[in-house]
């Protein structure tokens, strides 16, 4: 058995971060010794890596969470987790082609730049106008790209 911070330190997750999967109910509830704390089984370990993988490639707490409810049902048909695999490689194309759309706006905007005073500043105007854009990189929902 694995005490909370042995747990995060293993799957590369810090305690609260665990302790939220444990909140939302990505990871089951933990074991408690006597002393009421915290212990997980190797299981507990493995769901969390996978949780973990799943984050790093991008995916959101809703598809880990669908990702995971197939994961427990190892006989039916992987077509679901395809489909949710497939989803997200189309979210990272689309966040892909935001970025290089982004990159060519700031090459230009750089390469524009006098050197001169602020006053004059391709950069700084090109940031206060976006009709002065060559593209629309705006995220769809307006949010930054992360």
């Amino acid at each position: 058995m694995l005490t909370i911070g042995k747990l995060g330190a293993q799957a590369g997750v810090k305690v609260p971060t665990v302790r939220y999967y444990e909140q939302i109910g990505l990871l089951p509830k933990a074991d408690r010794s006597a002393g009421n704390q915290r212990l997980y089984s190797r299981k507990a370990l493995e769901r969390l890596a996978f949780i973990r993988h799943a984050r790093d490639l991008g995916f959101t707490l809703e598809a880990i969470r669908d990702l995971l409810s197939l994961s427990d049902r190892p006989d039916q048909s992987c077509a679901a987790a395809d489909a949710i695999a497939r989803a997200q490689l189309a979210e990272v194309e689309s966040r892909l082609a935001r970025l290089m759309a982004l990159k060519a706006e700031l090459e230009r905007m750089v390469v524009q730049c006098a050197g001169g005073r602020i006053a004059d500043c391709r950069v700084i105007e090109v940031l206060g106008d976006h009709s002065l854009c060559a593209t629309d990189h705006r995220h769809p929902e307006g949010e930054h790209i992360a």
